[in-house]
């Protein structure tokens, strides 16, 4: 398998390496480490390798430049500017040292003082103008957003000379995910690769490419975790987006068997890259069973980690963090829901985004009702997320939150938690049916306020629900796996199968896969 990630916080993943090696495959996970060097252990009885991955093709060639036009008073982007800031820094700091020794001495009034007094001018000086050539040199860095006419005209440019093949022009960071990768995959000659996501569908591809010039066959499966059309670009610059829609639709002609996340999803991409099939679906459920990843690591508790009693009412959002997630109206509608307490169980309690709802909380006077956690390993997940009253899932009207029950919504009910969920079609539409939550406009704080009050007024009520007969039977794991096994062996007919109580089975052709996001 292949992913892009550092596989830990990837449910999903783990999910389908560990089920396809119980399954009796092969399955060796690659990902990338966060770190400068390899990693390796064991999820069940799949191989996981995190793997090295330098990117300096991220790094576009004008930011190799000084931008002389736009931003003359910049620094070059050699290093120079932090240097500079901190070589001033120290000049203050002797300055400082000096001033002190001179009093001690008592002759901080004479030509000595007079003359270290010019120097702390100097340096004070000195310091604006360093300051102002490093603001520069940041703002041409971050401001540089390639819409501009010139921006827009070279990606129309290179989108009209080479079509699907203009990523290459448009994002050539895409290049270090291929150049680390791709070795390793050629060394393990796998059967069957599964590329979860866009970046890891390219890198599948030409792996088959390549195989399929050597005289070997490998089998892709496509993991399509977004509609990547619908998505907000993960960076904000006008040719990110493009050039990853023409990477995917290049290779995805290479899928031999295509799987996603919601029959919505599936009907989007079939119609997108024009598929013969309709996609198979495999929902992103949590596990029933995890049988025996970790004895001995039970699930923290949530409300001892908030610090707060089992009669307090909390309520827990468990997932990534970024605006479009709208975890700011939780903070803001906290005036209104007097003793309620909130927890953010997000991939980085301390990041940019969570900070600035902290800072929103503290203006509010209500940042002692609001804790941001660390995510815990996806086997305690639902464990842990239990001890709150409610999950909530504030998304805000993007195409791909229209589209999914997404990783949370399932893992929510698991925990037999009543839902408050935002207004986005599929979930507000399954939430409304089942009765197990309530439903709000998204980004609206009043009416927010209005379905937590409901919630908490009758938890019993929502909670009855998940005693219906089949309606967490069918949000499982164990589901999804049979039919993530059932694509593995509709590409591998051939592959020897264990029979289950048949007696013993001759040892079958070892058969590997490779499986990534």
């Amino acid at each position: 398998m292949l992913v892009d990630n550092g596989v830990n916080g990837d449910s999903r993943v783990q999910k389908a390496a560990r089920s396809a090696a119980d399954a009796g495959w092969e399955v060796i996970l690659l990902g990338r480490s966060p770190a400068r060097e390899e990693r390796h252990w064991q999820l069940g009885e799949a191989q996981v390798r995190l793997l090295k991955m330098p990117n300096p093709l991220a790094k576009r060639r004008h930011e190799f430049r000084r931008a002389w036009l736009r931003w003359p008073l910049a620094y070059p982007p050699t290093g120079i500017a932090a240097h500079r800031a901190q070589a001033v820094k120290a000049w203050k700091a002797d300055l400082a040292l000096r001033r002190a020794q001179l009093a001690v001495a008592g002759g901080d009034s004479g030509l000595s003082g007079a003359a270290l007094t010019a120097q702390e001018l100097a340096a004070k000086v000195t310091g604006k103008w360093v300051s102002l050539r490093y603001w520069s040199l940041t703002n041409a860095r971050t401001r540089r957003k390639l819409r501009s006419p010139w921006d827009r005209a070279y990606t129309k440019f290179w989108q009209t000379v080479q079509g699907d093949r203009a990523w290459r022009r448009l994002e050539p960071g895409l290049w270090d995910y291929e150049l680390a990768y791709g070795p390793v995959i050629d060394e393990l000659a796998p059967d069957l690769i599964h590329a979860n996501d866009f970046r890891m569908l390219g890198v599948g591809a030409r792996a088959k490419i390549r195989a399929a010039a050597a005289g070997r066959q490998i089998k892709l499966v496509w993991d399509a975790h977004e509609f990547l059309p619908g998505i907000k670009p993960w960076q904000d610059n006008g040719r990110w987006l493009p050039a990853h829609v023409a990477h995917e639709r290049e290779y995805a002609p290479y899928a031999d068997a295509v799987m996603t996340v919601s029959d919505g999803l599936a009907e989007l991409l079939q119609r997108e890259h024009g598929l013969a099939e309709l996609p198979d679906v495999v929902l992103n459920a949590p596990a029933a069973d995890h049988g025996e990843l970790e004895p001995e690591a039970p699930a923290p508790d949530l409300r001892a980690l908030c610090g707060i009693g089992p009669d307090v009412p909390l309520l827990v959002y468990s997932g990534a963090a970024a605006k479009q997630r709208g975890l700011d109206i939780m903070v803001q509608a906290l005036p209104e829901l007097p003793g309620v307490h909130v927890a953010l169980v997000v991939n980085k309690p301390t990041g940019p985004y969570v900070s600035g709802v902290l800072a929103r909380a503290a203006k509010l006077g209500v940042a002692d009702r609001v804790h941001a956690l660390p995510y815990v390993a996806h086997w305690q997940v639902v464990p842990f997320l239990s001890a709150a009253d409610a999950g909530v899932i504030p998304i805000h009207h993007w195409p791909n939150h229209e589209i999914a029950l997404i990783t949370k919504f399932f893992e929510y009910s698991h925990a037999r938690l009543p839902l408050i969920v935002s207004d986005v079609k599929t979930m507000a539409k399954t939430v409304r049916s089942t009765g197990q939550g309530e439903v709000f406009r998204a980004e609206d704080v009043a009416d927010f306020v209005r379905a937590v009050r409901a919630v908490l007024a009758d938890p019993q009520r929502y909670r009855a629900v998940y005693d219906r007969p089949g309606l967490l039977a069918q949000w499982t794991w164990e589901a999804q796996a049979e039919i993530l096994d059932g694509i593995y062996s509709r590409l591998l007919p051939d592959r020897a199968r264990p029979v289950t109580g048949a007696g013993p089975v001759p040892a079958p052709v070892p058969t590997s896969v490779d499986v990534g996001a």
